[in-house]
């Protein structure tokens, strides 16, 4: 199953945060799409992830937004 969550708008740390809430409700293999337009949350998200033991399986950047995919650890 995918969750998507549209963060745009929230700065950093706030898209981490989100991300760490609904990771945690989440079964081991299930799928976040994060939605972001803080250029920070390129950095914060993927080191949040490599942190907590989720994969972070890439950026897909549309203007000043990007897409993050996440895979629950």
């Amino acid at each position: 199953m995918t969750t998507r969550y549209d963060a745009r708008g929230l700065i950093c740390p706030l898209p981490v945060l989100k991300a760490r809430k609904l990771l945690e409700a989440m079964a081991p293999g299930e799928m976040l799409e994060i939605e972001t337009d803080d250029p920070v949350a390129r950095i914060d998200l993927p080191h949040f992830c490599l942190q907590a033991g989720h994969a972070h399986l890439g950026i897909v950047e549309d203007g000043e937004t990007q897409l993050h995919r996440i895979r629950r650890g």
